[in-house]
């Protein structure tokens, strides 16, 4: 650990501590979208049920696929506002 903390140095990348309060933060922003990604998950498999349809159920995928990343990309991106103010 030490040594690529050495290594960072030298980069020039500069590490911070996170507050308490910043902590809490991230946290709760990757509980919130843990749990909606559980839920439209669950939403998605609900109606793949009822699909037969191949072509169908590969759009239904292919809308779950763009979905979830979204819920990730938001995420990723609250917790790089909190990280840098």
């Amino acid at each position: 650990m030490e040594r690529l903390r050495r290594k960072d140095e030298e980069a020039g990348i500069t590490t911070r501590t996170l507050s308490d309060e910043q902590k809490a933060a991230i946290a709760e922003v990757r509980n919130y979208y843990e749990a909606k990604i559980a839920e439209q998950q669950v939403l998605h498999e609900s109606r793949l049920k009822n699909l037969l349809d191949p072509s169908a159920r590969e759009a239904v995928e292919a809308q779950w696929r763009v979905e979830r990343e979204r819920f990730v990309e938001e995420r990723d991106r609250k917790i790089d506002k909190i990280r840098n103010g």
